[in-house]
């Protein structure tokens, strides 16, 4: 597969991924642990389908253990983090807080060996921050105590997922097939936490039902076998960059379905978010 073509289908991901908010709010009351467990076991068993279909399961075979444990841990550690900032705080708001992580990819991989770390991409990090900071403080000079737990939470997913994207081109050779262990073992993960901590809620209506299948089939399902191909395969500063498609999408989502309404800072986070990815991107391009 061509590089630039493991880029394009790395980017289906990110139009699965602007989904992921609305059927998160979809799913309520289902609690994070919970969502965890059913929405990975369903993105789990797309996986296998995955395997078989391309013949990947003699390969996955051979998978070192520190990898299955490294995929696992990213995607629960991610998915808890997200999940929970959606519960704790507003969907669009934390939302797109949780999407800088786009923008941290970018500034992360200039660490790795073959990329180069540019005044743009610092920019475009600062301006992004403040989009976060805009929210977190709510148009303010303090903390907005209300929601602050989940903004940071979604923060913290930030840089959980983007250090996750950029780490796994350093474990390159796994299959891509090898992401259904990653689900399986995050749902297995999760559940028995789930009863330790959480009171089992589950959705009482077919909406809540079928967002949390829509949840395993796309953005915890098939977005991360094509998001595995473009990160170790694609160019991954140029796909971190055109993942700002996805706040964009996901808050016009949420606004749509009526589960956020515009206004003025959401509007100005939205454009600092935005703008810093932009320049972010224009020092990647020119750097080809």
């Amino acid at each position: 597969m061509s590089r630039n073509r493991a880029t394009a289908t790395g980017f289906v991901a990110v139009l699965l991924w602007a989904l992921l908010a609305l059927f998160t709010v979809g799913s309520a009351p289902t609690p994070p642990l919970l969502l965890n467990t059913l929405s990975f076991g369903i993105g789990g068993c797309v996986g296998l389908i995955w395997a078989v279909t391309t013949g990947s399961i003699p390969q996955m075979r051979q998978v070192p253990l520190r990898v299955y444990a490294f995929g696992a841990t990213g995607l629960f550690a991610y998915h808890l983090l997200y999940f929970s900032a959606l519960r704790l705080a507003p969907a669009a708001e934390a939302g797109l807080i949780a999407y800088l992580w786009p923008l941290l990819i970018v500034v992360f991989s200039g660490l790795l060996p073959s990329e180069k770390l540019r005044a743009g991409h610092l920019l475009g990090a600062a301006l992004g921050f403040s989009g976060a900071a805009l929210i977190i403080l709510d148009g303010g000079a303090t903390l907005s105590s209300e929601h602050v737990t989940g903004y940071l939470l979604a923060l913290l997913a930030a840089f959980t997922w983007s250090g996750y994207s950029v780490l796994s081109r350093l474990v390159g050779t796994a299959p891509t097939a090898s992401v259904a262990v990653f689900c399986i073992a995050t749902s297995a993960l999760s559940f028995p936490l789930h009863l330790i901590f959480e009171e089992t809620v589950l959705p009482s209506t077919a909406l809540g039902w079928a967002s949390i299948a829509s949840l395993g089939l796309g953005p915890v399902g098939f977005a991360f076998y094509v998001w595995d191909i473009g990160c170790k395969r694609g160019d991954i500063q140029l796909l971190g960059t055109s993942s700002y498609a996805a706040p964009l999408l996901s808050t016009l989502a949420l606004i749509l379905a009526g589960f956020a309404s515009p206004g003025i800072t959401l509007l100005w986070a939205t454009l600092l978010i935005t703008g810093g990815a932009l320049i972010a991107a224009r020092a990647s391009f020119s750097a080809k």
